[in-house]
């Protein structure tokens, strides 16, 4: 079976895992400031907060923003549920618009019709690792005074062209940026997030919401040489990442690179295998984006039955998932009527596949995919 994913682990990891395991502090401590410190580094941004997962982060960017009931946040449907969830979470309400058909994330174009007297942010998701166009997203939002937050789940290791000059996501370009560590993802704690930030005082709320609204982390507590009374500022949660995780993701950061370049690589080469096949469209990368290649998206000739060649390939071992999801299609937001038509969302879950990409796949394995997706659309 080729896999449609596989996260790259190797005796680096498990080796960091059991030193933290054999210190005895298993949660949120040293490892995860570490981490912080590390990842915060790595994206270029100010502050970096980790999370228990990216779900976690998408709500606590809004609740530190004091979104909730009453108040109205842009995104896309054309994304994980989560997106959507985390504002239902605060009590808000998601406003869908629709995508743009070569890069699957956010048309700018509709977003200043969206735009309501009770917007208060948008969520601008960086689908599959391909960035979002942040220059056109940023005009609109910065002339209505909207806040910007960058679902960049998939997005670690991407980059954008600001000038002459390449960053990369997370730096943040928005308010505040949102990542996972899902074992899907291309770096992976097993579950995990962050969130980073320019915001000192948003960083601040963050650390305080992620552990019951707790006024002294119980680090600087343990490590006190007096006896510390801690108090409960607000009402917060239970969002922490482990030191175990912190101390794997460590060792993906340092992987990073070389999975990119991989992963990259990988992308070419489906050009190479694909790029002649009669009705198959393949991504598109903008000039001023590098993706990170977190899911390589096809989309199929509308003749094509998308479940069929799915099972079709299941058959001969090969792994695919379906286009991205759209949310409004499920049931929790059944009875949210959309505003915009989202044709173009609709026709990506329905038309594309995503196809095996992982650090670790052979060129025999990637050649056996593709010879299997062209005698697919022949036949």
């Amino acid at each position: 079976m080729i896999p449609i994913a596989a996260p790259l682990l190797a005796e680096t990891e498990a080796d960091a895992a059991r030193e933290v395991v054999l210190s005895g502090w298993l949660s949120q401590g040293p490892q995860v400031a570490a981490f912080e410190r590390e990842f915060a580094s790595q994206v270029g941004a100010p502050h970096a907060c980790a999370v228990a997962n990216c779900t976690t982060a998408l709500q606590l960017a809004l609740a530190a923003l004091e979104i909730g009931s009453g108040d109205e946040v842009i995104t896309v449907s054309h994304s994980f549920i989560a997106t959507a969830n985390a504002i239902r979470y605060q009590g808000a309400t998601p406003v869908f618009v629709d995508i743009d058909p070569e890069t699957y994330n956010l048309d700018c174009r509709q977003l200043a019709e969206a735009i309501t007297e009770r917007t208060r942010a948008v969520i601008a998701v960086h689908q599959m690792g391909m960035p979002c166009d942040m220059a056109a997203l940023l005009a609109v939002a910065n002339r209505h005074g909207i806040t910007v937050i960058e679902d960049a789940a998939c997005a670690i290791g991407s980059q954008i062209r600001i000038g002459e000059e390449w960053q990369p996501i997370g730096r943040p370009h928005g308010h505040i940026a949102c990542f996972s560590f899902h074992p899907r993802k291309v770096m992976t704690t097993g579950e995990g997030g962050m969130l980073s930030t320019a915001d000192p005082e948003l960083d601040r709320k963050f650390r305080l919401l992620r552990q019951h609204g707790m006024s002294v982390p119980d680090s600087v507590r343990h490590g006190s040489p007096r006896v510390i009374f801690e108090e409960y500022l607000l009402v917060g949660y239970n969002y922490r990442m482990t030191d175990i995780q912190a101390a794997i993701g460590r060792k993906q950061l340092e992987r990073l690179p070389q999975l990119i370049a991989r992963r990259r690589r990988l992308a070419s080469r489906y050009v190479e295998l694909l790029g002649n096949t009669e009705g198959l469209r393949l991504p598109f990368e903008p000039e001023w984006a590098r993706s990170n290649w977190q899911s390589y998206c096809v989309r199929l000739p509308d003749r094509i039955d998308q479940r069929a060649m799915m099972q079709s390939l299941l058959d001969q071992g090969i792994a695919t998932r379906r286009g991205i999801m759209c949310s409004h299609r499920e049931a929790p937001y059944a009875g949210l009527k959309p505003r915009h038509v989202l044709r173009q969302s609709e026709l990506a879950q329905d038309h594309a596949i995503l196809l095996p990409l992982y650090a670790q796949m052979s060129d025999e394995d990637q050649e056996r995919v593709a010879t299997a997706v062209r005698a697919e659309l022949a036949r």
